[in-house]
Formats: C-alpha cells, structure tokens, sequence
C-alpha cells in the first residue's frame, strides 16, 4: 500500500458540513484491490485478537459486531484501515465515530476518510492505521500499545487543557464559534467586531493590575487584611537571616512557597525544624527568588470560584494519598490507585496519575516511610503537600453547604482585588461556619483559577462554571457572527464579491473580504495573492475591526481543508461550468457540483441560497438545502423563474433592460442595466449575471433597493475596483483590455463582448494551464481563434508538470481546428508579450491580455499608457 496523501480538514467540507474535522487519506491499495479480507488467511481473527472493542462497530449492518461480518464476508482494506485509525483514537482516550472509505476513479485508490479530536493525533493515526493494517496481513507482530500511548503523548501537547476546553465547549453549544490563536490556550470566541479572547480562564475584561496582584501574594494579602479578610500571618524573605526573623516572629509549624509560585510548586507544608526550613527555603527559591512565609494553619483546603463576582462554586481539595490496607506497600498502593479509570495521563480524565516526586518522598520521610513501607490497615497515607488535582488530588462539591456569611466574604475578595475570574483558596476546618468562628484563613487569590475541580469533582455535583464565563462574555442580546456571504462558482466569483463588498460599504458597514487577487478591509489591500481559501476567510473573521463579510470561496480551498467559516448567511453559486476537471479526483460537472454545494450547504436554516436559474447544476443544488433558495437569471421567462416566482419566490431578473427583483408576481425594478458602469453599456452581458447575483443578495439580507441602485452607479469598472476585470485602457490610437478570463466559458464571455466592438484588428494574448486536460488546453485555442485576428501564446507559467512546448502545441491545435485564416506566434514571458502586442497595434486595434498576473499586466499597460505620446517605444 501507499499513502498518497493526507490532509486535515477542518471546516464544512464535501464529506459533511456538520463534521468539521475529518482526515482524508488518498491511499492505494494497490494489489490488495483484488484481495479483500475474506481472500487474507486469518486476517479477521488478528484484527478481532488486537482489536476486540472494535465488536462495537456496527457498520452498515447496523449491529454490534456488524464490522467484524462484514471482514469475514470481504470488504477491502481501506475500509478496515478507517476502522483501525477510528478505534486506535478511541483506545488513546478520544472518541470518534464518523467515517467513509469511497474508491476515486482510478482503480485500487480510495479516499480513507475520518473524524478526529485532535487533528495531530489524526493525522498520526492515518498512518499508524495503515502499519497496523500491513502488519495483519502479514501476520507480523505489532505494538498497537505504543502507537496509542503516542498518540496520548500527542494530545497532551496540542490538545486545550480541562478549563479552556469547557469555555470552548459551552460556547460551541451556543453556536458560538471559535478560533484557536496559535498553538497554546489564547482562544477567540465570536467574528470579527463581535469577538472576544481569552487565555486560559483569564479573560479580555481580566484587569491587568488585579492579575498582578494575585500574582504577587504579599501583595494579595496586605489588601485582604486592609479589607478585614483573615490570612495567615507570616513575611516574605529572600535569606536564612530572614527566615529565622520570620519564624521568631510566628514560630512552627510554617510553610514556605514561592512569592510568584503556582500550581504548589516549590512549596513545603509543615515544617516545624530549622534544618527542614533552610530545605525548603532553597526549594522554594529554585522558583522565585523572594519566598513568602507563614504560619502553618491545619484544616480542609478550599477553592472557591467567583465569577463576575458571584460565588459559582466551591470545592474541597484533598492532596494525593493512598489508603493502607496492612497487605501492600505504599508503591504498590499507588499502582493500584493509578488503575482507577477516572485517572489517566495528564488532564485526559477526571483524575491525573499520581507520579512519586520529591514532594512525596519528603512527606514520606518525615513519616520515616519510603516507598516500600507497608501501611497498617485504614491508614492515610498523604503523598502531595498540595491539593492540586494536577499532581493526583481529588475534589469534592460543596458549594451547596457554604455559609451565607462565607459567599459575602468570597465575592467581596474578587471586588477587593478586582478579578472577574476568581479563584479563592481557604484553609479552615469547614465552609458552613463562618471563617471568623471557624478560624479559616485566605492562602492565596489565583487570577488564572482551573474549572476541572468543579466540573467533575470526585465527589458530588458537578458544576458548570464554564457557563458563567460565556454568559459574562455574551451577555444576552450580544451577538458573536458578524453576517458573511460566501461566494463560489466557476466564472464571476471575484467581481460579485467586489460589487457585494462595495454596496455593503456604501450602506455603513466596514468590510471584509477576499478575493483571486487579495484580501481586503474597507478596500485597503492587506494581503497579496489568491485568497479564496479557509485561512483568507480565517484572517477576515479574525480581523476586530470587520463588521461584515464577503469571502470569494474557490474548489481548491474546499477540497484542500474544507470551508474556513461553520455558517454563512448567505452562499452565491454564480455558475458551474468546466474548468479544473481532472483534477483532486474531481472529474466531472456533477463532481465539481458537489464541491461548490458545501458553500450553499453551509447556509444558516434562516438564510438564503443563491443559484443561477439557466445553469442546471446550480439549479439541481437547491435539492435538500436546509435553508432558503432564490434564483437569478437573464431570462425573465426561464421555467426555473416562473415556476419559483409562482410559487411565492424571490428572483432576480434582467427584464425589458432593467435589473429587477421579483417577488412572486411583483417587480420592483432596481437600475436600468445600460446605466450600470460594469456593463459597459449594456455591452458586457455576462457581467449583468454577476449584478444580478450581488443585487439579489444585498436585497435578502435586508438592504434598501435605494442604496443597491446608487452602489451600482458607483461601481466602476477600473484597476482599482476590479482588477483584472475587463480593465480597459484607451490610447489614441489602439486600445487594450486586460481580463482574467481563463476557461472556456470565460473566453465565451469575452467572445460576446468582443462581438459588439468594431475594430479592424483583434489580436490576444493567452496562454494554456498546464493541469487542465488536453481537450481543455485545445479548446481555449479554439475559442481564441474565433475571438482574434492574431494570437500571441506566452506560457511561462502555470506548467504544472507539463511541458511549455507541449501546453503550446495544444493550443496551437485549437487554433488552427478553426476554418478562419487566424495568425499566431509564440513569445514565452507575458511582459515582452504585451510589450510586442502595442508595438505592433495599428490604429484601431483592440489587444485583449487573457492574464494570470493581473498585476504584472496592469502595470505594464499602465506604464504605456502614462506616455502615450510615445506608445510605441
């Protein structure tokens, strides 16, 4: 077998708009296209002894056990493989459950396809599957165990730890949506204007100075004891001198942590001997110089969690331990504790593994135990000097037993050091007394406090504190989208992009939005080159300042990671004609159909599907959308129009020269189309399809027909507003048009216009893409011929593993397929291509540049034209 490729998918794709994240492998299975399962001798009974859980695999029989049949009755390899790359990610601690393994057209290759958690360990599952698939059939031994075990390794290096998954969590269950900012917690929630960030479970509203604050303890407590809040009495010091000031001052027994610790780190409990305290003293420094120490207060420890300054939570924290049982050894006692299934690596469950430290071997010797000391019956036995789960704690829920003395204490803490995520560690003997009858102090206030104690403690309820934190956030009434059209087809996606971005401009709106040619805000270029993919949609959403959004989506970007937004407002098909056939195993129009109907699929259920009525592939799109369709056409009297309309539709049309509106059997007119720039007069007819579409939109989502019809006014076609959009450029003598066409149905559309200009020579410069099929590359010559006088082919880009002489060839064969005495020549470099076109036009002549550098091409031309007194040199 080979893998050919793999690549994560991580938006609405081809395979489903509601699962996002999806690996697709392109694998050859290559002779095992004629050895299914049932022709591997033993194959079933090895994958069923290594993988028995994959008996809850129903498969298509719809049944426990229904994969395992389907192997013993023959299925081929890939299919097995997606099962093995689903399971292996279940046995890691992630469960996925989506798949499908499809044959391309090409014999023995298939497309292996499916979910995962965490997109590093899908990817490394991908190929882990396939090695654990050839190792079965070859009967070989393989350790399945230390892929998994990589696999956890992998997640606990990219995953979102316990609390910033559960913010993410709560605010995906609110159709939030969310982007990861870079690899570690830094978190965006909503799009564009309506976003907000948060790190951890510090939020954009957490004030700078109450996060150093907390972060200071001595800090901390001084305002805690100016507010009447008990703390335990102690000093901060930086030496032995100090230390042995500090512990005349409060005696033993006291503990010693770092003034800027966390997490307990550095800290030693207890201590009631000199020798012990110069320990830890020099313990405590190897994380912050200046060491803060106090009186060694016994009781419960307890995390109280306000948020937005109410009490949400409250959790008691007991440090790791083990129980004697008068039979085996501490060691063991932590190995037996280690198998409880609630534990696992890192924050993978609700528990983490208990690893012996340095801390638990000093607890262990002031016991005068080790680690082979055998606990009498019923002993605790304390292994951390901290509580946190992160080193094997556990937690229990007592929120609900709080005294209401305690919650005012609480909740004035988080107003006193100002935090709106707040975490309050007490010491006392319980929580339904007041701490002032109790005797409980405040150890610390924690700025950046963890949520997996209380959301699933180990004892009693557990809470969902993410819940407070996204209703502080998104307030109701607050939005988090910003309203987005996504715009797709094969010709036109760029120029109604364009004219959408710039009637939103003209209503009030500041824009986004991505183009062939850029990415844009407010017309201001910020990024050059094609961004009609998942990462340039990515980049707008992101963008603060953007109000709205109108992202140009092309096949490739669909194909190569899926779409870079979960929901649009509203999705714009303009067209579906050949052109890229052949290639990603895309071979056909209903292919290419199925591509470009994740835009449309990808439309909110209150939103609206924009199709052109006279294409059949766009039309046969609005089958099984869950969402509102309306249709655009030239034709007012199209059956796909009248049979809409009739029923209460709504459409754009072209009607007695007018672009208009139909509702049902109403019209509202919107500009007569000869007055529209980008028609050139009425001219241009194929751009009217695109006015229609972006017209039409503009009117769904709400906008007045007053400002649509002064937007297309203001739409002029230029090299500013529509680059590489018939940029025409008039010298005395000649003139010079430079589009982007590059596909037959674009030439088409260009042969149109050219139709209605009178001129005595037409000559054009083309060039043929080397990953189009060889009918496509002779068909452009063709339509070239129709359209020109004379033909200049350059070709020195886009070769694409071809051959430049080849491409050439092609297109000459095209052009000479034509019954018209048509001239031609080659000049390889589009610069002296263009160049020698204006040398040799004579007046009247009309040079059309078919580019695939608008801006090289425009520049050039811009060039001559700025010194048209002497065109010709």
């Amino acid at each position: 077998m080979k893998i050919l490729k793999i690549q994560a998918l991580r938006g609405p794709n081809i395979w489903s708009v509601n699962r996002k994240k999806l690996i697709q492998m392109r694998l050859d299975i290559e002779e095992l296209e004629d050895r299914p399962t049932n022709m591997i001798d033993g194959f079933g009974k090895r994958l069923e002894a290594m993988f028995p859980t994959m008996y809850e695999h129903r498969c298509s029989e719809g049944r426990p056990g229904g994969f395992f049949y389907r192997v013993e009755k023959g299925t081929w390899i890939g299919h097995v493989i997606e099962h093995i790359a689903l399971e292996i990610q279940s046995l890691a601690g992630m469960e996925t459950g989506f798949g499908r393994t499809r044959e391309t057209k090409t014999r023995g290759i298939y497309h292996v396809v499916f979910s995962y958690a965490e997109e590093n360990v899908g990817l490394y599952a991908a190929e882990a599957a396939v090695r654990i698939a050839e190792a079965l059939i070859q009967n070989a031994e393989y350790d399945a165990g230390a892929d998994i075990r990589t696999m956890r390794e992998i997640r606990e290096d990219v995953r979102l730890g316990p609390s910033t998954g559960s913010l993410v969590g709560e605010a995906a269950s609110r159709d939030i949506p969310w982007i990861r900012l870079g690899t570690n917690s830094l978190i965006q929630l909503g799009y564009g204007v309506n976003q907000v960030r948060f790190q951890a479970t510090i939020t954009q509203n957490t004030s700078h100075i109450a996060v150093d604050i907390a972060g200071n303890k001595a800090q901390t407590k001084k305002l805690l004891k100016m507010a009447a809040i008990p703390v335990a009495v102690g000093d901060i010091c930086s030496s032995e001198e100090d230390l042995q000031r500090i512990i005349e001052e409060i005696g033993y027994p006291i503990v010693i942590k770092p003034l800027d610790g966390n997490h307990g780190k550095g800290a030693s409990i207890n201590v009631n001997a000199w020798e012990k305290a110069v320990e830890g003293l020099h313990h405590a420094q190897t994380y912050s110089k200046r060491v803060i120490v106090e009186r060694f207060i016994t009781g419960n420890d307890y995390r109280i969690l306000v948020i937005n300054n109410q009490v949400v939570a409250a959790a008691q924290r007991v440090p790791a331990r083990v129980i004697g049982d008068g039979a085996h050894t501490i060691q063991q006692l932590i190995d037996i504790e280690n198998k409880d299934p609630r534990r696992g690596y890192g924050h993978e469950n609700v528990l983490t593994e208990i690893a012996v430290d340095r801390d638990t071997l000093d607890l262990l010797a002031l016991k005068q135990y080790t680690l082979d000391t055998v606990p009498s019956q019923d002993e605790v036995v304390y292994l951390k000097s901290t509580a946190n789960l992160s080193t094997g704690g556990t937690s229990i829920d007592v929120t609900d037993k709080m005294h209401p003395e305690n919650i005012f204490v609480a909740e004035r803490i988080a107003h006193v050091i100002g935090l709106d995520v707040c975490g309050i560690d007490i010491m006392a003997a319980n929580l339904t007394l007041p701490l002032k009858e109790s005797g409980g102090v405040v150890l610390e206030v924690n700025a950046a406090p963890g949520f997996r104690m209380h959301l699933a403690p180990s004892e009693g309820l557990p809470r969902n504190v993410a819940a407070p934190v996204i209703d502080m956030l998104y307030p109701p009434g607050k939005p988090s989208r910003i309203p987005i059209i996504a715009v797709t087809g094969t010709n036109g996606k760029t120029t109604t992009t364009r004219l959408l971005a710039h009637i939103i401009k003209n209503v009030g709106y500041r824009v986004g939005f991505t183009t062939s040619d850029g990415i844009y805000v407010q017309n201001h270029l910020l990024e050059k080159g094609d961004t009609t993919g998942p990462l340039s949609a990515e980049f707008i959403l992101k963008d603060p300042t953007v109000q709205f959004a109108v992202l140009e989506t092309a096949r490739g970007g669909i194909l190569r990671s899926g779409l870079g937004f979960s929901l649009c407002d509203i999705g714009i098909v303009t067209n579906i004609t050949e052109d890229h056939l052949g290639i990603s195993d895309i071979n056909t129009l209903e292919d290419l159909a199925m591509v470009k109907s994740v835009v449309v699929r990808s439309v909110k259920k209150d939103g609206w599907a924009v199709l052109n009525a006279e294409d059949e592939n766009c039309v046969g799109l609005a089958k099984g959308l869950d969402c509102k369709v309306a249709y655009f056409s030239m034709n007012e009297a199209h059956p796909v129009i009248v049979e809409h309309c009739k029923a209460g539709g709504i459409a754009a049309i072209y009607e007695n020269g007018y672009v208009t509106i139909k509702k049902g059997d109403w019209k509202i007119r919107i500009e007569k189309v000869t007055t529209i720039p980008l028609t050139f007069g009425g001219r241009a007819k194929f751009m009217i399809g695109n006015i229609l579409a972006a017209s039409l939109a503009a009117y769904l989502f709400g906008f007045k027909t007053e400002g649509i019809k002064l937007s297309l006014g203001t739409f002029i076609p230029s090299p500013a507003l529509t680059p590489g959009r018939m940029n025409i450029f008039n010298f005395k003598n000649f003139t010079v048009m430079i589009d982007f066409a590059h596909n037959p149905a674009g030439f088409i559309a260009i042969d149109e216009f050219l139709s209605t200009i009178n001129s005595p020579k037409k000559i054009g410069i083309m060039a043929g893409v080397g990953d189009r099929r060889d009918q496509d590359i002779v068909e452009i010559g063709r339509l070239g011929a129709k359209m020109f006088d004379h033909i200049i082919i350059r070709q020195e880009k886009h070769l694409r593993g071809r051959l430049e002489e080849d491409i050439v060839a092609l297109v000459v064969e095209g052009i000479k397929s034509v019954d018209k005495h048509v001239t031609y020549e080659t000049i390889p470099k589009e610069v002296e291509a263009i160049k020698h076109a204006i040398s040799i036009a004579e007046p009247g002549t009309f040079i059309v540049a078919l580019s695939d550098v608008v801006t090289n091409a425009i520049d050039i031309v811009q060039e001559y034209l700025d010194k048209d007194s002497e065109p010709f040199l």
